[in-house]
């Protein structure tokens, strides 16, 4: 069977801060720049979900994309979107919301799905200059 890989495009909008609580005021505004503002700043994300497989030679599908989209709006889109995610998502509650660490938070919500064994890679694109890759490792 041919080896495909799939993907799933969606975008939410969402604010964040970046800051260290183990740095200093001063630190944090050092390492993190205007992106240490105290209320925040915000995004329009776009989160690409890649699946890899073997296409079924029934349905002629590495998975059905309509549910991918499905659940990734439920557990991921309806969650983040249009929150500030340091004070409003619990999965950042003590996890500095960088795009490396919501493609992997993304990678967790979606591997405990019934295709989370296809998953390949998740992308977190934070500007269309800056992404963050994220394959499991």
């Amino acid at each position: 069977m041919p080896i495909v890989y799939i993907t799933k495009r969606v975008n939410f909008n969402a604010a964040h801060r970046l800051y260290s609580k183990t740095y200093s005021d001063e630190k944090n505004e050092s390492v993190f720049g205007k992106c240490n503002n105290p209320n925040g700043h915000g995004h329009n994300y776009i989160l690409d979900v890649t699946l890899k497989g073997e296409v079924d030679p029934v349905t002629g599908m590495v998975a059905n994309l309509t549910t991918i989209k499905e659940d990734v709006n439920r557990l991921i889109v309806d969650v983040f979107d249009h929150k500030h995610l340091n004070l409003d998502v619990t999965y950042f509650s003590d996890l500095n919301p960088t795009a490396e660490n919501i493609a992997v938070v993304c990678w967790k919500i979606l591997s405990d799905t019934d295709y989370g064994h296809l998953l390949h890679k998740i992308v977190i694109h934070e500007t269309p200059t800056n992404s963050a890759e994220y394959r499991g490792e």
